[in-house]
């Protein structure tokens, strides 16, 4: 699936929005989405705001432990704006458990993936849930 998506005759990319605060893991996962989205990344939630409110993703995708507000409070952020209120997320955690899981949810998130995850298990969530909000299906 992956590699049909690569594609040089499908455009625009979806735009993604990757927050996460640790630099390493940051970088290691815009590297590998960016060869099939077109990726936006901040360390922390004013600049993912920032950044969201200049250039409106398709999707965003948050680690759930951020330093200041966490990744719940940045879905918290985006449903009350109206601009970005429909944007899907998915979240990062290390915390697993049904009670993270139904905090999550609650929160707006709408999938939720346990730490450490590797980077195409992350790229084929993203593929599902944007075909799945009514966005290019990435699927051949």
């Amino acid at each position: 699936m992956l590699l049909a998506a690569l594609s040089s005759d499908r455009a625009p990319r979806p735009a993604v929005l990757l927050v996460e605060d640790h630099e390493d893991t940051r970088q290691m996962y815009a590297e590998f989405l960016e060869a099939f989205f077109d990726v936006t990344t901040a360390g922390d939630v004013p600049t993912a705001l920032e950044h969201a409110r200049t250039r409106r993703p398709d999707l965003v995708v948050t680690d759930v432990s951020l330093p200041g507000m966490d990744g719940f409070g940045l879905i918290a952020a985006f449903r009350s704006d109206p601009a970005l209120a429909d944007i899907p997320f998915v979240c990062l955690s290390g915390f697993g458990g049904l009670a993270h899981e139904e905090r999550a949810r609650a929160a707006g998130c709408d999938r939720i993936i346990q730490k450490p995850c590797l980077p195409d298990e992350l790229a084929d969530v993203i593929f599902k849930l944007l075909g799945d909000a009514g966005h290019r299906s990435f699927e051949p």
